[in-house]
């Protein structure tokens, strides 16, 4: 028997991906005004795209997945005839959703469900999630699972560049001062998560050094694996290209995926960046 990966739609793994390598997505719930939707399920990433750039669109807001949702993921695993379950989630800093993931173990004492704090979001958490499908698909136990991923966890990181400061502006991240000075500087902010928080890395003045910056934050420590993302960024395929040779991976091992609603809100179109796994002993 195998064990179960679950994890939440902040992950930015798509229903294909997911699918490909067998890990359970529970959504969180996107809301546009008075419409709400569950990530992934009943909104597409065109669909938030398109709601996102649309003129005069709300500014959309997000919520954690529920317990109920955990609790159904969970249930089919197991009746599935996985031995237990490893649930790696979005940061307890960043959403509510390890909260709906504990109360939804805690209805279910019987079971062998493990949680794992990703401390982050997009592919930082959604290369974890695969790293741990990987790992179930080779035999290993879920207690082994965990402890690889906590093992982990401080070898990853995640970098993105923003293009404009408005959407920071409107979530209330930053002042409606700063994005005016800003935009007056061409400020090109880069984002971080650390210790769960998101901090700001660097603000390079224009789009060609903040590109070349986060390359070499991304290329500091030699990576094992590395994942681009970008809300409808220009020019991401060569961005790869530059970050899969800074790394010296393979260009092909390099995969591409769109940020999702948990975290494009915040950055707005036209961010890019990518997340790492470093290569530890």
């Amino acid at each position: 028997m195998t064990v179960a990966i679950v994890t939440d739609s902040a992950s930015d793994l798509t229903a294909e991906l997911a699918a490909e390598h067998g890990v359970t997505v529970v959504p969180l719930v996107v809301t546009f005004g008075t419409e709400s939707f569950l990530s992934g399920v009943e909104l597409s990433m065109e669909d938030f795209y398109r709601r996102l750039t649309a003129p005069d669109a709300p500014f959309p807001k997000t919520a954690a997945c529920s317990p109920g949702d955990f609790a159904a993921a969970f249930r089919a695993a197991l009746e599935e005839g996985h031995e237990a379950v490893v649930c790696i989630t979005v940061g307890s800093k960043l959403s509510g959703t390890m909260k709906s993931a504990e109360i939804a173990r805690e209805g279910m004492p019987a079971a062998v469900i493990y949680l794992v704090d990703s401390g982050t979001a997009s592919m930082q958490l959604g290369m974890l999630a695969l790293l741990a499908a990987e790992m179930s698909r080779s035999g290993a136990t879920a207690q082994h699972i965990v402890d690889e991923l906590l093992r982990r966890l401080p070898s990853s990181r995640l970098y993105v560049a923003l293009d404009t400061l408005e959407y920071l502006k409107r979530g209330g991240r930053i002042s409606g001062a700063q994005a005016a000075i800003g935009s007056v500087l061409s400020v090109k902010p880069i984002i971080t998560i650390t210790d769960g928080v998101v901090e700001t890395a660097d603000k390079p003045r224009t789009r060609g050094r903040a590109r070349q910056r986060v390359i070499e934050l991304l290329a500091s420590e030699p990576a094992e694996r590395a994942w681009v993302l970008h809300s409808q960024a220009a020019d991401i395929e060569s961005f790869a290209d530059e970050l899969a040779e800074a790394l010296g991976l393979p260009r092909e091992e390099v995969r591409i995926s769109l940020i999702g609603p948990s975290v494009a809100p915040h950055v707005g179109p036209g961010a890019y960046g990518a997340a790492v796994l470093q290569r530890i002993g």
